[in-house]
């Protein structure tokens, strides 16, 4: 979803907050952040009909732990991304779990979100760049999401690109898009367009 997020892929609103705290860190989700990550995926989604709840977001992560992470506040989450491998022009469908990894060099940006309170002072970015250093160095090629709520512009700014035909559940909202990016580094076929997306008869899970 991606992000689901100006708000973001899902989840970043529209400046991200103002005073961050040194002391802030990313690292892998343990079990005891789960009820900070439920709280703040509720708090930006709920109002827009696209929560999944705790045992959804739990599936994302337990399919591929090493491509999720919290950021450490010191009291609790204070942000979060989720992000899983799965095929390229496919996205999970929000009101399911995932019960295995997808193999598959493309890495779907599932979530992003950081608390309201230090939106703005690029908190979203600094996940972002640790997500694709992450992604490079596990050999992924690409990046995807689906934008939510106008925060296409945000993810452009940052190098993906709109794929408009690429066909979404109706659980995204009528606005979502599919996005991806090439990773830096990536293998040369990697970088250049990638196929064109399937006719909607041949998707499979949304």
């Amino acid at each position: 979803m991606d992000p689901r997020r100006a708000r973001s892929p899902r989840g970043l609103r529209r400046g991200e907050g103002r005073h961050i705290s040194a002391d802030l860190r990313i690292r892998a989700i343990a079990d005891a952040d789960w009820d900070g990550i439920a709280a703040l995926e509720a708090a930006v989604y709920t109002p827009l009909g696209l929560s999944e709840g705790r045992a959804a977001l739990e599936s994302r992560a337990a399919s591929s732990p090493g491509t999720c992470f919290v950021l450490d506040g010191g009291r609790g989450a204070a942000g979060y991304v989720l992000a899983l491998p799965y095929p390229l022009f496919q996205c999970p469908d929000l009101t399911l779990g995932e019960a295995s990894a997808f193999p598959s060099r493309n890495l779907h940006l599932h979530d992003l979100v950081i608390a309201e309170h230090l939106r703005g002072g690029g908190l979203a970015r600094r996940l972002l760049r640790h997500l694709s250093a992450t992604a490079r160095s596990l050999t992924y090629e690409r990046i995807s999401l689906v934008a939510v709520g106008g925060s296409d512009t945000f993810w452009a700014a940052h190098g993906f690109t709109a794929h408009p035909d690429v066909p979404l559940p109706d659980g995204y909202g009528a606005d979502a898009l599919y996005m991806s990016k090439a990773l830096p580094g990536a293998a040369p076929h990697a970088r250049s367009a990638p196929p064109a997306p399937p006719a909607p008869r041949e998707r499979q899970r949304g």
